[in-house]
Order: C-alpha cells, then structure tokens, then sequence
C-alpha cells in the first residue's frame, strides 16, 4: 500500500531521484527555463516552488535550508537576490509548465517546458495600457 507517500518514482531509486532533482533544480535557477519531459517538470515544480518561498523570507536559516538543498553558494545567492525579490508580495504559482507540441524523438515522451513567471514584466504590461488610456 502507499499511504501518504507521494509522488512519482519517475523508475529510479530514491538517491538518484534526489540527485535528478536536485540537479534539474540547479538548471533552472541558473537559467530560468529547462526543457525536460512533463512528469519531471511537475515533480520538479514541488521542489523548485517552496525554494522560492524560503528566498522570499531571506533569512539566515532560510539560506542554510536552500544550501543544503542546492549546495552551491552561487545558485543560493542568486535564488535569493534575483529570484525572490521578483516573487515578493506574491502568494505562490511562480513556475509555468508549457506542453510541448512535438514528443521526444527517440522515445516518443512527452516534453514540456518549465519556467518562471516573470510577475514583473506581467506588472509592466498592465500599467503601460492604463498609462496610455488616460
């Protein structure tokens, strides 16, 4: 039975999972848009999403958590220098997953497109209208 164990096995043992995660999560703070399959995008949403959380509040003890997780002291800065001031005031949903048309060529696996949500572009381009209006 699999009571409260959530989450998908993805066919890999629970250290290379981790690790699969961990790295997937380390390309997309350093470049802000990954292209994988769609299982591992949504499973690599409910590890990227609380990690911004922890950058919102920017604290001593969230820090340390983030490097624990990442284990990289650039991706930690950047985490919380450049990626949680973007999201502050923001109550969650800071990742989008994108189908992709066109499956993967040599297994047929369907691909997707993880990004963040650039909150501050969306925000400019609702001003700029109501700015232009009046």
């Amino acid at each position: 039975m699999r009571h409260s164990n959530s989450g998908r096995k993805l066919s890999r043992t629970p250290s290379h999972r981790k690790a699969l995660l961990r790295n997937l999560a380390k390309a997309l703070i350093t470049h802000g848009r990954i292209t994988t399959t769609e299982l591992k995008a949504k499973e690599l949403r409910r590890v990227v999403e609380p990690m911004v959380t922890l950058a919102k509040a920017n604290t001593i003890a969230a820090r340390r958590q983030a490097y624990r997780d990442l284990n990289d002291l650039k991706l930690v800065k950047r985490l919380f220098d450049v990626i949680g001031p973007r999201f502050a005031g923001v109550p969650g949903g800071y990742t989008r997953i994108l189908k992709l048309a066109m499956p993967r060529k040599g297994d047929n696996a369907p691909m997707a497109i993880i990004e963040f949500v650039n909150k501050d572009a969306k925000a400019a381009a609702e001003s700029k209208p109501a700015a232009t209006e009046a």
